[in-house]
């Protein structure tokens, strides 16, 4: 399906529509089913924003820049975002959001991942910028970071630290009470950098992280 819009903006993380309402066997409506409902719904949108992912990167890599995230969503008008970086380290802009949409407009077109009717919005990460890949942990080691999981790990399901790096297949990070923590990467459903005054000075540095 061709995006109905297509624009170089900037995007703050939409949350996943939780699905819709189901009838329990008592014929009342029920929680469980809205869940699964959800859980499914959020499911699918991971596949298709995985499968977008891995069609673009190539292409993204060829014109200078590194992927960092595909997102789809929205409820009643979807929003897919992709959210880039220049590989050389200098700042995005305008243009180069343009430049990333088009290419990556025509590269949809051709293989119409996406059946419903969307817009398309690309934007670079900014400073407080999520977490995706296990290697942004090592890359961002030393600064803090807030960090969900879908399941508690050690009774709880929100972290915020300084980042140590990986330890195996865990995320190493230090507590604001100082106690060490250790997040499986696979239980993490979000995670982004804290903006704070060594983050902040460290980009204003122009050195590269």
């Amino acid at each position: 399906m061709i995006p109905t819009d297509v624009g170089a903006a900037p995007l703050e993380r939409a949350g996943l529509p939780t699905g819709f309402w189901g009838r329990a066997p008592n014929g009342e409506r029920g929680a469980s089913h809205y869940d699964d409902v959800a859980d499914r719904d959020a499911r699918d949108r991971m596949d298709i924003a995985e499968r977008i992912a891995g069609m673009i990167e190539p292409a993204l890599t060829d014109m200078g820049y590194a992927l960092v995230r595909v997102q789809l969503s929205g409820a009643s008008r979807l929003t897919l975002q992709i959210m880039a970086e220049r590989a050389d380290g200098e700042n995005m802009t305008v243009d180069d959001c343009a430049d990333i949409s088009r290419a990556v407009s025509a590269l949809l077109d051709v293989e119409d991942p996406i059946e419903a009717a969307y817009s398309l919005e690309v934007s670079s990460p900014g400073i407080d910028r999520p977490l995706v890949k296990p290697a942004d942990y090592e890359r961002w080691a030393g600064f803090e970071a807030r960090i969900e999981t879908a399941m508690p790990v050690d009774g709880r399901k929100r972290f915020r630290g300084r980042l140590i790096g990986l330890a195996g297949d865990d995320v190493k990070l230090r507590l604001d009470d100082g106690n060490d923590a250790a997040v499986p990467l696979a239980a993490i459903t979000r995670a982004k950098l804290m903006l704070t005054d060594d983050l902040i000075e460290a980009a204003q540095s122009g050195k590269p992280i």
